[in-house]
């Protein structure tokens, strides 16, 4: 099991400069070979594998002195990221998706870049991390780290630094024997409901700080592309941001830490967002709460608690009656179900966790009758 531990990072004057400039080495790194790839598709038909583009660099390093001081895995690691940016191009082409061709970054839009070997270009030290040609910077490691350290990731958010220790722990615990089980189905009105009836609230930090956006957006807007007020401008937009981020993040991890050390068993929608997102009424709500980074949080949580996370379509399940399975259509300003067949009345939102419950311990009977046979 491979579990990611994130760490603050507290450089000096001097290794927060040395960190611009690695980050901004591997974004135009990354660029670079990206017009590379574009320009001999264009005019020669050709496509540039990752292979040719490594050996590229490595003669390149010995005539730039900003590539010379990147670590050569780190910079392998930026130019496979490019890479599978283009095979999920190839991938979404051949499915018949929205390619989405691979972009270039602009400064802002590159914010991290990876050491995949632990110890070569940086070690995660106690509260420290020793970096390639920057020294030892110090980390506040708020817990310690779990396992062997196999992968590092540097990152700059709203300009703090973070690292990111991948790690792995080794096999992950045995199921749960107790029989506790609760369906989820999240929502706006509040962020979740259970068929138990509990509820948690949902606190909209977006809205919560939508007039300082708008303030810091509008700020942005006024001031002249390229001057050093509109950089100033944009990292007060980006620091509100990020603060949003973060508050959303907690409450997430606080609501999943709760479910998973109660239940051994949680059933949830399978939520495709993107999807829910056209709704230009909804959308911002729906962005707010964050539903599809919760479930990845809840995921993670239970997978290293032994807990089984179960997720089930989403079709009808507001529409069906949790107690007789009649359809019971209603709209979606509609927040109380009334069932004309069994006369059931619930909130809408408590009957559509129970069907969610229901499908989903099918779903892992079904799971096992086919491992069984």
């Amino acid at each position: 099991m491979i579990k990611a531990f994130k760490y603050r990072l507290y450089p000096n004057a001097h290794q927060a400069r040395e960190l611009e400039i690695a980050l901004e080495t591997h974004r135009r790194l990354y660029n670079a070979r990206l017009e590379q790839r574009k320009a001999a598709y264009e005019l020669e038909k050709k496509s540039v594998k990752y292979a040719e583009q490594s050996s590229w660099f490595k003669h390149e390093r010995s005539t730039n002195p900003y590539f010379a001081r990147l670590n050569f895995s780190s910079a392998q690691a930026t130019m496979r990221r490019l890479d599978k940016a283009f095979q999920a191009f190839f991938r979404r082409i051949k499915a018949g998706e929205k390619p989405g061709y691979p972009r270039f970054k602009a400064r802002g839009r590159f914010d991290s870049w990876t050491y995949p070997a632990h110890g070569d270009g940086a070690r995660l030290l106690h509260d420290q991390l020793r970096f390639q040609h920057v020294g030892l910077v110090k980390v506040r490691q708020h817990r310690p780290v779990e396992g062997a350290v196999k992968i590092v990731q540097v990152k700059n958010e709203a300009g703090r630094w973070f690292v990111i220790a991948s790690c792995d722990i080794g096999d992950g615990p045995a199921p749960r024997a107790e029989d506790t089980s609760v369906g989820l189905d999240v929502g706006l009105e509040y962020f979740l409901s259970t068929d138990q009836g509990e509820r948690v609230n949902n606190p909209r930090y977006q809205k919560e700080a939508l007039r300082r956006l708008r303030i810091a957006g509008r700020a942005v807007s006024r001031k002249r592309k390229g001057g050093r007020n509109r950089a100033k401008a944009v990292a007060r937009l980006r620091a509100i941001q990020a603060r949003v981020a973060n508050k959303r993040r907690d409450h997430h991890h606080k609501v999943a830490r709760d479910l998973v050390s109660r239940y051994a068993f949680i059933a949830a929608e399978s939520l495709t967002v993107r999807n829910r997102v056209r709704n230009r009424r909804l959308s911002r709500s729906i962005s707010d709460a964050g539903w599809r980074q919760f479930l990845n949080i809840l995921r993670a949580k239970a997978e290293s608690a032994g807990s089984v996370l179960v997720e089930v379509p989403p079709q009808g399940i507001s529409q069906a009656c949790s107690g007789c399975g009649a359809v019971v259509r209603k709209a979606l300003s509609v927040r109380t179900h009334k069932c004309p067949a069994c006369s059931l009345r619930l909130q809408r939102d408590v009957n559509a966790a129970r069907n969610i419950l229901a499908r989903g311990q099918a779903r892992l009977e079904s799971v096992r009758l086919n491992v069984a046979q």
